[in-house]
Formats: structure tokens, sequence, C-alpha cells
């Protein structure tokens, strides 16, 4: 029988409960972003009814050698603030110091349960979710991401959505051709030609997703589309259209950001691969509900209903322990 994988973009999730859950422990020390996560968690395990779950964290120096292709990738993000309602409690640095504890100590509590956690040096979360999805051991099997970011649209096929909790939508293969008019198996080549803010990559001048649909809606069929194909496409037509021309002065900027944005082969490396598989398919059985909740009442998370974290941690445990 299939399966149903939650796969995490853990990150992502630790900022958006860091930012937004303000709660504090009995000594007044934010914990938000960890109790956020686990609260965001056990909501997905909820509505999601998953039989396994993968967390997967940005290792330690994760954008270096996407860096080393283009030094501005990422630059320029604005520090995380906390929550509004208790900013001013504490120096930015000591803020700095509270947000890696809260993530550390977050490391802790999972570990403590029956989930597969991935944090590989050098490694971003996005590659680990991208061979996730693509593993020959799980095909056929459900695979629901969890993420706001849109590089995992490419991702979509029959088995796999998009769960994006802050847009409070659920992205399929269809819903995305729907909504954009690209196939999945061309949203990386879409997005390398428009351009991605959020990474601080520049795209061609004046081109969006939108124009791009309009003018080429060949990339709404499931074949595959190459740059070298795109660009002789945009020599060839009969067009006085400034995209068209713009597309191709640019080829080389479309080459590195698709270098920087594809996930369908990630950048890993065949050990990083093991590792993946290993955490995966040989999930580590442990799950301590005791030290749990002795972690929860030495942070102070105060009374709180966890009863679906705690019945699906055991219904993953008999299904794959």
């Amino acid at each position: 029988m299939s399966k149903r994988y939650l796969v995490i973009d853990a990150l992502n999730m630790y900022f958006r409960a860091y930012i937004v859950d303000p709660s504090l422990s009995l000594n007044g020390q934010p914990i938000g972003g960890m109790k956020g996560f686990l609260k965001i968690l056990q909501k997905l395990m909820r509505e999601t009814k998953p039989d396994h779950v993968v967390v997967a964290w940005d290792g330690p120096g994760g954008s270096t050698r996407k860096k080393l292709v283009n030094k501005n990738y990422k630059e320029g993000r604005k520090p995380l603030r906390l929550n509004r309602g208790i900013q001013g409690l504490m120096s930015e640095n000591e803020e700095l110091e509270n947000k890696l504890w809260q993530q550390t100590r977050l490391i802790e509590y999972l570990n403590m349960m029956p989930i597969s956690q991935v944090m590989l040096p050098e490694v971003e979360a996005d590659d680990v979710i991208a061979h996730v999805i693509g593993m020959s051991h799980l095909k056929g099997n459900q695979k629901i991401i969890v993420s706001s970011d849109k590089d995992f649209y490419q991702l979509c096929d029959d088995d796999t959505v998009i769960l994006r909790p802050i847009q409070k939508e659920i992205l399929n293969k269809s819903r995305v051709i729907e909504k954009f008019d690209i196939h999945p198996t061309n949203f990386a080549l879409a997005r390398a030609i428009a351009g991605d803010k959020s990474d601080n990559l520049d795209g061609v001048p004046g081109v969006g997703l939108k124009s791009l649909a309009k003018r080429m809606p060949f990339l709404a069929e499931e074949e595959f589309c190459d740059i070298p194909t795109i660009v002789d496409y945009c020599r060839e037509v009969e067009s006085d259209l400034k995209l068209y021309s713009s597309i191709v002065e640019h080829e080389d900027r479309i080459k590195q950001n698709y270098r920087l944005m594809q996930l369908y082969s990630p950048n890993l490396s065949i050990q990083a691969k093991q590792k993946i598989n290993n955490a995966v398919l040989n999930l580590d059985c442990t799950y301590n509900k005791t030290e749990v909740i002795k972690m929860m009442n030495e942070d102070g998370f105060g009374a709180y209903d966890w009863s679906t974290l705690w019945q699906t941690c055991n219904n993953i445990i008999f299904k794959n322990c």
C-alpha cells in the first residue's frame, strides 16, 4: 500500500513560527519559534494524516556553492525580527542567540520523535527535498511538500503536491498549469527567465511569468523545454516585441539562474544522497514522549493539548517500525 510522506522545509516553517508566535516561557524567554513549529506540525499532522514525516534543514554554509555561481545569491535579505508584541525584550545580540537556541532546541525535540530529520553541511533544504521527492523507493507514494517557496512548483507531479501554509493553498500539477499556464516541467526555466527577487536573482528585464506564458504557450505542455530551444525560438519568431530580443541578449543570465533554481537534478554528492536515503528509508523509531513532555515543562510551554502529535507519532511507529 502507498504511504503519505509529509516533507517539510524546516527553516521556512521555523521562521514563520518565530515571527508570528509570541509565546514566552515562564521566565519571559521567547519560545515561539520552537513551540510554534510544533503547533504547526501538529496541525499539519491532523490535516494530512502522514505515514512518515521528513524534516529538511538548510545545512551550515548551505548556499556557499551557489554563491560561487552568483555572489549576489540571497544577499541583502533583512534580518528576521521577533513578533512585534514582544519586540524590545532583548538586544539584537540576545535576540540572535535566542533564535539559534530555539532552533537547536527544536532539533532536539524532533530527535525524540519518529521523524526523519536531515541537515547536511553545504546543502540547502530545497536540494534535500528535491532528492526525497525523486527517490525511486518513494515512487507511487503520496508526497506533500510544506513550504511557501515557489521553487518547489517545479516538483509537482502525479504524486506530489505543495502545501503553502501562509497562503493557505494546495497546489498540484493541474493547479500549477491552471494558475500560471506553465507546466511544472518547465517552471524552473520560466523562473530562470523571470528571476527571483527573494533570492536576489535578476531575471530578463521586462519579462515576467505572465508575459512568458502568453508569448510562449508551449511552456504549458508536459514536454521539457531547454534554454537553447527557447533562445532559438526567440531568434526565429517573426515579431518586434522586445521580450524576444531581451531573452536572446540575456542567455547567459538565464543559464546562471537555471543552475541555481532547477531542482530536477539536485546538486548533491553521492555521499549526501546516501545519507538522505538512509534517513528516509531507515527511520529511527525513537519516540520518548516522557522526555518530550519533560523538555516542554523545562522550556515553559505551559498547558496545551498535544494529543494529535502523540497519536500521530504512535501511528508512524506502528506503520514503519
